[in-house]
């Protein structure tokens, strides 16, 4: 909770109010001033901040600039750093890897790995955006000062090979893969795959270089 008036007053605009002392003041207060902000566009902006950076390189200066708000309404919105990190990584979950999501309803795993790669390539190659994925960047760059953002991240990523590993179980038991292959194991594989894609694409490698990576990767795909 905020406690400084100070703080308060230039968030809300309302005048602090010593105790004892409400029945002097006049009743004339000014209300608070409305939001003057797209709270959908900020975030999109705080996302693209912490895209380039990450998540100790981004900050509240270049992220208040880039958002084109105040301090007072950047934490009035949404909290604390930590939290405009957290609602702008869901915000990056909703949108940027929603072909995730969609690549395990495929009927095969062979249709299901490729929309994978083809899913992750098309966004890490986009004009749009900056290069590299989000989590990777944050989970390796955060020290032992972010540490419980370098736990919702990881817990964010275990959450989604979890998901890979069930779909990939389920393959398995419909024949769809070999018997000697562990669903986890190939897991692991698709995701060091995924992170290594989105890694060169940071770096610079261009959308024909990381196509070669897919091409690999679909030849050697166990399943059918």
């Amino acid at each position: 909770m905020l406690s400084n008036p100070d703080i308060l007053d230039e968030i809300t605009n309302v005048h602090y109010i010593p105790p004892g002392m409400e029945s002097v003041v006049p009743c004339c207060v000014p209300k608070g001033r409305p939001r003057e902000f797209d709270v959908n566009e900020a975030l999109t902006a705080a996302l693209r901040v912490f895209w380039r950076r990450g998540y100790e390189g981004a900050s509240m200066a270049e992220l208040t600039a880039e958002m084109g708000i105040a301090k007072p309404s950047l934490y009035a919105a949404f909290g604390n750093k930590e939290e405009l990190f957290k609602k702008a990584l869901d915000l990056y979950e909703r949108e940027k890897l929603a072909y995730i999501s969609e690549a395990l309803k495929e009927p095969t795993s062979r249709q299901m790995a490729e929309r994978l790669l083809v899913g992750a390539l098309e966004m890490q190659t986009s004009t749009c955006d900056p290069k590299g994925c989000l989590g990777v960047i944050s989970a390796v760059a955060c020290g032992p000062e972010a540490s419980s953002i370098r736990e919702d991240v990881i817990e964010r990523q275990k959450s989604g090979r979890q998901a890979l590993i069930d779909r990939l179980g389920e393959y398995k038991r419909e024949g769809d893969l070999p018997a000697d292959i562990e669903p986890e194991a190939l897991a692991r594989y698709m995701t060091a795959v995924l992170q290594g894609l989105s890694v060169q694409a940071g770096a610079g490698a261009s959308k024909a270089e990381l196509r070669t990576l897919v091409d690999m990767t679909m030849r050697t795909w166990p399943g059918r």
